[in-house]
């Protein structure tokens, strides 16, 4: 009625009631994934290698997605996240967690160039200047 396909599942000694993936609502979500890309139904296809077909019966809401599918779909289409294919939770496209290092005081060959100072001399004392005219004075 709702599009929604119910499985009762034996797990670890205990009954669940799952929700299986709402064919209509997975067709929404690959049509906005298409849109993202510009793409047809047969570029599509062809770019994750299955029948046009395959992809009419998806985005008709026929046919539910094979595993096959969605791991081909995001192994070609690294924005696509699993959970929100599937189900619609999460984002898309994903969002990239950049890294961000701690900034350094000297980059490696800054320390190898600096005149008349042997690598293997030691620091006694670190002396940080502020813009207020203090400072501060470290001993490792």
């Amino acid at each position: 009625m709702f599009g929604y396909d119910l499985a009762i599942v034996y797990f670890c000694n205990t009954i669940q009631l799952v929700t299986m993936v709402n064919n209509l609502e997975f067709a929404e979500r690959l049509k906005k994934m298409m849109a993202f890309y510009d793409l047809t139904a047969t570029a599509l296809a062809e770019s994750i290698e299955i029948q046009r077909s395959s992809i009419s019966h998806l985005l008709s809401g026929r046919n539910r997605p094979s595993l096959d599918f969605v791991l081909k779909i995001l192994e070609k289409y690294p924005e696509v996240e699993l959970y929100w294919l599937l189900n619609g939770k999460g984002v898309f496209p994903k969002e990239e967690k950049v890294e961000v290092s701690a900034p350094t005081l000297f980059q490696e060959n800054d320390i190898e160039n600096l005149n008349g100072i042997s690598k293997d001399a030691t620091i006694d004392k670190i002396i940080i200047f502020y813009k207020n005219g203090t400072f501060k004075s470290f001993k490792p």
